[in-house]
């Protein structure tokens, strides 16, 4: 089980996970492991899946997907029956309400979040406890230095989840970079299984000069399904608060922000839940920290 804590209602909940027994065998078993690193961390095996979701005949998996998960569709710009595919649906946008407060750090997407203070540049934390280097994460020895110290969130999204991510703050970001890599789940079943995942998938990187925290890196992780990263903002053209960045097509994925040291406090109970080892529930939009005051 996944247990994550709601902020809203203060309480520790099970997440609904997509394909759990599926994710289970093949990163617990054996022949599964054998699968998962003969075909199903390949590219080839997600774009495939990539297709078929794209086509107009997925559009039968739509109905079932909402109903077996839940899925809230009062948010949703579109009707049901205007969905052209199911990543159509996948990729959705939703009118969610943004923190405007000046000074305030917003969720740049809805999943489960983690955050850490004074980073060990050589040793960042994954989640409860699982390890990667931030040397290995991007392709540029000369950013890493800026952030020493400095504060890391990681915000997990599942395939339930809305999958378009936004900017945190008004500012400008610089181009994206691309990094080549494998389509691991990002499950915390797969993050126990495989060592310094997220230095091993398929992601993308820039930075994004914020009005209110300095430079801020940002990563996008592709994982198991994940057909595409599409990045949808335009290079160096200033942003708004809550302004797309860009969207994951099906699987779940991660968006992973770096801050330098002094920039930002993130709110407590953020902090003290990922100190107890939890996950905590958010949605894009909603205040999760602000402006370090000096």
């Amino acid at each position: 089980m996944i247990i994550v804590y709601n902020r809203e209602t203060k309480t520790y909940e099970t997440e609904q996970v997509v394909g759990n027994t599926y994710l289970k065998w093949t990163y617990s078993s054996p022949v599964g492991m054998k699968l998962l690193e003969l075909i199903v961390k390949k590219k080839l095996f997600s774009k495939l899946y990539g297709f078929f979701c794209d086509r107009k005949i997925s559009k039968k998996k739509i109905p079932s997907f909402i109903s077996e998960f839940g899925i809230d569709m009062s948010l949703c710009e579109k009707k049901l029956e205007q969905f052209e595919s199911f990543n159509d649906f996948f990729a959705r946008k939703l009118t969610r309400p943004i923190d405007s407060a000046l000074g305030s750090i917003i969720s740049p997407g809805d999943g489960k979040l983690v955050a850490y203070d004074n980073i060990d540049l050589n040793k960042l934390v994954q989640i409860k406890g699982y390890t990667y280097s931030f040397s290995k994460l991007i392709d540029d020895p000369s950013i890493a230095s800026k952030f020493s110290e400095g504060t890391c969130l990681i915000l997990r999204l599942s395939p339930t989840d809305y999958h378009r991510f936004n900017f945190i703050d008004n500012g400008i970001c610089e181009e994206t970079k691309k990094i080549k890599g494998d389509y691991y789940s990002v499950n915390p079943i797969a993050l126990k299984a495989v060592t310094e995942l997220f230095c091993k998938n398929k992601r993308e990187w820039s930075i994004f000069h914020s009005d209110n925290f300095g430079d801020v890196l940002c990563v996008e992780v592709g994982a198991t399904f994940v057909g595409s990263i599409i990045q949808t903002y335009f290079p160096r053209k200033r942003v708004k608060k809550g302004d797309e960045k860009g969207y994951f097509k099906f699987g779940g994925s991660t968006t992973l922000l770096f801050f330098e040291k002094g920039k930002v406090r993130i709110d407590e109970d953020i902090i003290a839940q990922t100190n107890k080892g939890y996950e905590i529930s958010v949605v894009m939009g909603e205040k999760i920290g602000e402006k370090a005051i000096r």
